[in-house]
């Protein structure tokens, strides 16, 4: 078990989060709070990302690893999970579960979250209450408690300053096409998952992994980590769980984009790993929110459907501009018109004043034929360019026509993906408010009375087991033969 084997990496970095300020003995913190030495040798934050990863990846068309073959390319997926540990833990099984797969599993770490809470946080409210002289301003009962003013549970608390009991990320490398069960990179995508996943605590230290698992039962390999993010304050308890000040200590800033900042760093964490594996990582994909799996799956192939579409629908827009533009390549050059003009004006006067006299015509004969000569030239090209002109400017009128009924057509197609695609926006915004409804109804009943969902999951299965049976084992009628075997 993962955790087992970093028991003494653990103890040290659950050490230095709960230990108080101590200026004589501890040195100062990038953001003024004081650590223990041992904390200081777990590399954090931007540091962890130029050391991890030390380099920009490059966009290629075609790229190839150090042994000359060509890379996979996959697409990681790296978003916030709901934070069900029922789930995670296989604790009930879900419709899109192998019932025969879950031994297949990896548990790095599987800690109950009150008793992760008890050693995150119990040594820091001791300190907090015996400072207090109010009994009012004392914490009272545990910690987890005072937060979020239940007992401690599998499904994520939010507490009235906003602040979640725990936070769960999901990472997937892959879709199930091509990283599925039964395919060949099912494997490699895990072991890219496990690597991922053992060096997850020493590059966030003061995000307190205390559930993580590696799913091998579902179409796809995938991780859940589940952390308590804990923070240094010099006001109140001086150990809190606080997600801004956890992100601060690692390194990554203040504001709204700390949590964007270190997801990229761990991103590029993963996208190291995936090279490492011959795995060459396309942009990072948004995660299905609310959306139960057959429903995120619909709107996906039907999105999928809408992109091909509104791609088609460019090309040929692209496709009738370029035949434009070629088509105006054939339209009379104007300039050079006009310099051919020029050239046959002078030409007639020069000839004119030749031919004013007897002795100028003697004089200038060869000059004289030379000039007709160039008239006949011009003559004939302008003639040519007149007769090409015509067929020219009735081709493009003939074919500028059909052209533009094309266009139009391309783009009524256009508008129609367009509100197509704005109407199945409207109705997944529609899904999803639904699925909250479900979800709340679901947890609800989970809470107050688990033994009866289940019961009513394992009559609806029992049901649905014997309509099967029935259907398959109906008897069907013998045709009558009327006497003519």
């Amino acid at each position: 078990m993962w955790r087992s084997d970093a028991a003494a990496s653990t103890t040290e970095l659950q050490a230095a989060l709960t230990s108080p300020c101590n200026r004589r003995s501890a040195p100062l913190r990038p953001s003024g709070l004081c650590v223990n030495n041992s904390a200081l040798a777990v590399m954090k934050g931007v540091d962890a990302y130029d050391f991890f990863v030390g380099f920009r990846r490059k966009r290629e068309a075609n790229p190839i690893n150090k042994k000359g073959k060509t890379m996979k390319q996959k697409r990681i997926s790296f978003g916030q999970g709901k934070g069900s540990l029922t789930h995670n833990n296989r604790e009930f099984m879900a419709d899109n579960v192998d019932p025969l797969r879950p031994p297949q599993n990896i548990t790095f770490v599987r800690q109950p979250i009150g008793e992760a809470y008890e050693q995150l946080f119990a040594e820091s409210t001791e300190r907090y209450n015996a400072k207090q002289k109010r009994n009012d301003r004392k914490v009272h009962g545990s910690y987890y408690e005072h937060l979020f003013g239940v007992k401690p549970c599998n499904t994520v608390r939010t507490a009235a300053d906003k602040r979640n009991s725990f936070y769960e990320d999901v990472v997937q490398i892959g879709k199930r096409e091509d990283s599925g069960y039964g395919t060949e990179d099912f494997q490699l995508v895990a072991d890219c998952l496990k690597e991922y996943m053992e060096g997850f605590q020493k590059r966030n230290p003061n995000f307190y992994v205390f559930n993580a698992v590696l799913h091998m039962d579902e179409a796809t390999p995938h991780l859940h980590i589940d952390y308590i993010p804990v923070g240094h304050y010099k006001r109140g308890q001086d150990v809190q769980n606080g997600i801004a000040q956890a992100l601060k200590e690692m390194g990554y800033g203040e504001g709204k984009q700390a949590i964007a900042r270190w997801r990229a760093a761990e991103v590029e964490v993963l996208n190291k790993i995936c090279l490492e594996h011959g795995i060459k990582s396309l942009a990072p994909e948004k995660a299905r929110g609310t959306l139960e799996i057959p429903e995120y799956k619909e709107k996906r192939r039907q999105a999928d459907e809408l992109a091909e579409q509104n791609a088609q629908a460019e090309a040929e827009l692209s496709k009738k501009v370029e035949q434009i533009n070629r088509a105006l390549k054939y339209l009379p050059d104007l300039q050079k018109n006009e310099k051919a003009e020029h050239e046959f004006l002078v030409a007639v006067s020069e000839l004119h004043d030749m031919l004013k006299s007897g002795m100028s015509i003697i004089r200038n004969k060869d000059s004289i034929i030379s000039r007709i000569e160039t008239l006949e030239s011009l003559t004939k090209k302008a003639m040519d360019k007149r007769d090409k002109a015509d067929l020219t400017i009735y081709d493009l009128r003939q074919r500028g026509e059909e052209v533009t009924a094309e266009l139009d057509d391309a783009l009524d197609k256009l508008k129609a993906v367009r509100s197509e695609k704005s109407q199945l926006s409207s109705e997944l915004q529609t899904v999803k408010a639904e699925n909250t409804e479900y979800r709340e109804i679901l947890a609800t009943l989970e809470r107050i009375a688990p033994s009866i969902l289940r019961q009513a999951k394992e009559m609806l299965r029992e049901q649905q087991r014997e309509q099967a049976q029935q259907i398959e084992y109906q008897p069907t009628k013998k045709k009558k033969s009327w006497g003519l075997e």
